[in-house]
């Protein structure tokens, strides 16, 4: 390009008439009207169309903002900008300032999730993981902070760039208040919808402190290991269930899990014991006929009458503050043995004054495994 070109290039581009800006991309949240070594005249148009807003920047300060509309640019609608300036009686000399324009419309089905599993501390199961990812939209509330607080000097800024922000910004205080809502383990994945609410409430203040309002905040699945899963499944079951068969049903899995584990004492004692219970359950559950011959060959000769048969302990036990029984012995054993009740569960029989924890119980101590005999006397 010759000098002459160069001349009429500049003078052509002099002046500022029309300040406007059309989106044409999905992803763009702030624009910088970009100007070739010219300023913008007085008297210019400006336009800032629905879902827009125009912010004015002088020397790095916030100046002025303007909602959709057309407007002429003087004095009398640039009151911050002429303030600054120092127009006290009105310009007529062209001016420079910075001009951005800010999507203000809804961005949404942005992505979020759990970099790593959420390890939270449970009643029943104990320690456990879980993993969380939904969607969220958002929308930027004051542009003239946004600006300031975000976007800066960059000339072209995208979504892309304040995700990655926001979604470490949704993954933290997802956390946190899971984290306080101490909910049994399996609400959290049936309750999506309270939880969404809530965790939109505590997060929208720091949206706001950036010039972002969260709109809407989704969990789309809470995820858990498959047996976790399993074994939450079985516990939902519970209160369905009669005590009775239940127990049955749990012993018989504790033999089957201690036959198919053969290493270890303690497992082999435990399936013993489970499979003496079984027996005396399955003899309880045949026929009197089978029952009554038994009996009428223990009948001692002579007329003797053998003492009545010693009373079975019957015990109570607490579960998620709730009072469960009267159970036997062989029934309690089942319980700890499918996990219902564990080592610190409060328990309680006829004798003793108060509600004790369940290890603290002589005759319940052999569920603790480790027992062994002493040593054989000496000669």
């Amino acid at each position: 390009m010759d000098i002459f070109g160069k001349i009429k290039e500049k003078l052509s581009n002099e002046f500022i008439d029309i300040i406007e800006w059309l989106d044409y991309t999905d992803d763009t949240i702030a624009y910088r009207f970009e100007r070739y070594q010219n300023e913008i005249k007085n008297g210019a148009k400006l336009i800032v169309r629905e879902g827009q807003t125009a912010v004015f920047i002088n020397e790095g300060q916030l100046a002025d903002v303007f909602e959709p509309g057309t407007y002429d640019l003087t004095t009398q609608n640039l009151p911050i900008l002429a303030t600054l300036k120092g127009w006290k009686y009105g310009f007529n000399s062209p001016f420079k300032a910075e001009v951005y324009f800010v999507n203000t419309h809804l961005f949404t089905d942005e992505k979020w999730g759990t970099k790593s599993p959420i390890t939270l501390s449970d009643d029943r199961f104990g320690l456990v993981e879980i993993r969380a990812f939904g969607t969220y939209a958002f929308k930027i509330s004051d542009a003239g902070m946004f600006i300031k607080d975000i976007v800066g000097t960059d000339s072209n800024f995208t979504n892309f760039e304040i995700n990655e922000h926001l979604k470490s910004l949704i993954a933290t205080r997802f956390t946190n208040t899971v984290g306080q809502a101490n909910l049994p383990i399996e609400l959290y994945a049936a309750n999506t919808t309270e939880l969404s609410d809530t965790c939109r409430e505590v997060m929208s203040p720091e949206f706001e402190s950036v010039g972002i309002s969260l709109e809407k905040f989704y969990i789309e699945n809470v995820s858990m290991p498959e047996d976790l899963k399993k074994e939450i499944f079985e516990y939902s079951r519970i209160d369905k269930l009669d005590l009775d068969k239940l127990t049955k049903f749990k012993t018989a899995k504790a033999i089957e899990a201690a036959a198919q584990n053969e290493g270890g004492t303690a497992g082999a004692g435990m399936g013993m014991g489970m499979g003496f219970v079984l027996a005396q359950q399955m003899g309880g559950m045949m026929g009197g006929t089978a029952q009554a011959a038994p009996q009428q060959a223990a009948q001692p000769v002579g007329g003797a009458v053998p003492p009545p048969m010693p009373a079975q302990t019957m015990y109570y036990y607490a579960s998620n503050g709730v009072q469960h029984g009267p159970v036997n012995f062989e029934q309690m054993q089942s319980l700890f043995a499918s996990r219902a009740i564990n080592r610190d569960s409060l328990v309680w029989k006829q004798g003793m004054s108060a509600w004790t924890a369940l290890k603290e119980v002589e005759e319940l101590k052999s569920f603790l495994g480790g027992n062994t005999p002493p040593p054989l006397p000496t000669e």
